[in-house]
């Protein structure tokens, strides 16, 4: 069976052309004009829709193994597809951690029988685990994570001698969390003799500061330019980080990357009052100045890469007080909403959504096949419609943690169908749940 969609404006490689794409098995075979239907082909009439390649989603928190009454791969990859999120890589900071081969090989099984989106799954870094990070294979895991500032889960690395140990001894990529902790630890105790227990959410920001976030940054930057490791700078949450970057040189040849998430395009320290701590991240969610910069370094290629940070803790951790309440939040299911949203607003181009999002993290990570409209490539696909408004509410949220924080929102566009693997695991609000997504491969 082949599926053909026709008369779609495809979104690929900087342009738009309205242009029919062919499906056969698993991949794209032809992309024409005008492509002929036989009797063993499925029509799809993309009409006025918007074809983009399925983004590619380089940093979620699953839950899966430990902390599945928060989420796992099944629930997080199906409101991943249901909004336009084809492929993922997950960080190790579940119970227990994957920093040894055989917890990584642990979650590889489990997403090999329950994702409904393409996958893959980062080792941790530990103060003591060079060993096994240097058994890593780079053809089948994306990269070495490392936490520069402790997060949910602790897997802090805070030893200099180490890590610059690790940063010499793999050619694999290195992403990184980068807050310095002793910055974050006085600001922290200082919050605590004026507040006492009753730190108000503002106050997320200031502790989790700015200079916390520059301080780390530039320190491992200094260390991959001393040592030559290829370094992948996690959510950027302020303007001084992006002069750190350069847009310099072409993607392919920088050893020094960094990405945004969407809730740092999205939300500013003014949202705090509304939202509390149901916007708490880690990094802080910062001013509109540093939103508006992050924007900026996105559109001029300081910054590489947009991503999610997806990582959901149920409503009654949220719900407890600033001390307590967990930093993170569920957003595969709106990100891609929330980006069309911002090109309604003219803040981005469609063009630039599917290069930050799609082709980029292809790129950065050398995935095999993916992250393009192209012939010969897996069909892995997201149909839009730009016109079609829809609210999100508790009704239709897929997270297993059953709230988002974009509830109330009225977004313009709707995903309307996803392929994976050239699979149509996604259509109109009906999941194919025969289908599996397949593990990413990477050309190094």
């Amino acid at each position: 069976m082949q599926i053909l969609i026709k008369n779609a404006h495809i979104i690929n490689e900087g342009q738009i052309l309205k242009r029919d794409v062919l499906i056969k098995k698993e991949r794209i075979i032809s992309i024409a004009e005008n492509i002929l239907a036989n009797d063993k082909t499925e029509v799809i009439d993309a009409t006025g829709k918007y074809l983009l390649p399925g983004l590619i989603d380089d940093q979620v928190h699953f839950r899966e193994p430990g902390l599945t009454h928060k989420a796992n791969i099944k629930t997080e990859s199906r409101a991943a597809v249901a909004g336009g999120i084809t492929s993922f890589i997950e960080m190790p900071n579940t119970i227990p951690q994957a920093t040894t081969q055989e917890l990584l090989a642990d979650k590889f099984k489990i997403a090999a029988a329950t994702s409904y989106a393409n996958y893959s799954f980062m080792l941790g870094g530990t103060n003591d685990n060079l060993e096994e990070i240097l058994k890593t294979n780079p053809k089948n895991v994306a990269a070495i994570k490392l936490f520069l500032g402790s997060s949910t889960g602790n897997m802090l690395v805070d030893n200099i001698e180490v890590l610059e140990k690790i940063f010499s001894s793999t050619k694999m990529l290195i992403a990184v969390h980068c807050e310095d902790e002793t910055t974050i630890k006085n600001n922290l105790a200082k919050a605590k003799v004026e507040y006492g227990e009753n730190i108000p959410i503002a106050m997320h920001p200031i502790i989790r500061s700015a200079d916390a976030c520059y301080l780390s940054s530039s320190q491992a930057i200094a260390l991959a330019k001393k040592t030559g490791a290829r370094l992948h700078i996690y959510h950027l949450s302020t303007a001084i980080e992006t002069d750190l970057f350069t847009n310099k040189i072409p993607l392919e040849e920088k050893q020094i990357t960094s990405e945004v998430c969407v809730h740092h395009l999205w939300f500013d320290d003014s949202d705090y009052e509304r939202k509390g701590t149901f916007i708490k991240w880690n990094p802080a969610i910062k001013t509109k100045k540093d939103k508006e910069t992050l924007l900026k370094a996105l559109l001029d290629d300081r910054i590489d890469i947009i991503a999610t940070d997806h990582a959901p803790h149920t409503i009654a951790e949220k719900k407890q007080v600033y001390t307590k309440a967990p930093s993170g939040g569920p957003l595969v299911q709106h990100a891609l909403l929330a980006l069309l949203e911002m090109y309604k607003q003219q803040n981005i181009t469609l063009e630039k959504i599917v290069e930050k999002a799609c082709h980029n993290p292809a790129k950065i990570y050398k995935i095999e096949k993916r992250g393009y409209i192209k012939e010969g490539y897996f069909a892995d696909l997201v149909l839009v419609d730009l016109n079609k408004p829809q609210t999100v509410s508790k009704e239709n949220i897929l997270y297993k943690c059953g709230w988002s924080p974009f509830e109330g929102t009225t977004f313009s566009s709707t995903i309307l169908t996803t392929f994976v693997n050239g699979n149509k695991i996604y259509d109109k609000g009906v999941f194919n749940n025969n289908s599996k997504g397949k593990r990413l491969l990477f050309n190094r």
